[in-house]
């Protein structure tokens, strides 16, 4: 994955075009709704349910979606009671995955998860160790120069900057997220990705065969419709990536 940082290299998300949209657009609703739950409808007061907006526009979700999942959570419609679970295990490789999910039932995601690990040789065992949970942000690459963009953010209190030809990545403290994003936003505008994460710690290396079963343990786990985000600490070098992408 040459010329992406490192956080992008060990980060593992099926891209919009690569979803099928209907299901996309499920997952982004229902983060939508779970958002407004948790904080209210006020973007303002409420970061978390800012960002999820931010997501739905950046995949072109439809204004009329969003308004409707935002009906649901102020309506207390009891179908819509969503749980966050967060699972971890072992891929090929030796790669640490963190699965989160928002789910109606924890007995069906737990199972589908699960499956798929042991299918795709895998194994559900504690991996939160080898990560540290951030603060996370990212901006486009033409909104500064990477010395700018250093520098707003360790003024805005960030604890460090990752920048390429794509993006301006940007971490800090979970307690200080609020605080720098509010900062960074007054002076950069609206990120492109903002959100607590898992940043790892460290990467597992990884060979072609392991690789390839790798990305079907991870193509299944994406594909569940409960699953939000999967977070793997996998590194693999340019050219068994540009082999598996022919």
């Amino acid at each position: 994955m040459a010329g992406h940082s490192q956080f992008k290299n060990i980060m593992y998300r099926k891209g919009a075009q690569d979803a099928k949209r209907s299901k996309l657009f499920t997952k982004l609703a229902k983060e939508i709704t779970v958002s407004v739950k948790t904080g209210g409808s006020d973007m303002t007061s409420n970061p978390r349910l800012r960002a999820a907006i931010a997501e739905a526009r950046k995949n072109s979700m439809p204004k009329d979606n969003v308004d409707r999942a935002i009906k649901r959570a102020l309506g207390g419609d009891s179908a819509d009671n969503y749980e966050e679970v967060r699972y971890e295990g072992m891929g090929p490789g030796n790669v640490s995955i963190i699965v989160e999910a928002l789910t109606d039932n924890r007995n069906r995601t737990a199972s589908n998860v699960r499956a798929a690990f042991n299918k795709l040789g895998g194994s559900m065992t504690p991996v939160t160790f080898n990560y540290e949970r951030v603060g996370y942000l990212a901006f486009k690459a033409e909104v500064g120069s990477p010395d700018d963009i250093f520098e707003a953010a360790i003024e805005a209190g960030a604890a460090d900057v990752e920048s390429d030809d794509e993006a301006h990545n940007i971490y800090c403290s979970p307690e200080d997220f609020n605080d720098v994003r509010a900062a960074l936003e007054s002076k950069l505008g609206e990120p492109d990705t903002a959100r607590l994460d898992w940043r790892p710690l460290n990467r597992a290396e990884v060979d072609e065969e392991a690789a390839k079963t790798l990305f079907k343990l991870l193509d299944t786990l994406e594909d569940d419709d409960d699953v939000q985000r999967v977070t793997a600490n996998f590194d693999i070098p340019d050219e068994i990536m540009e082999r598996l992408s022919s």
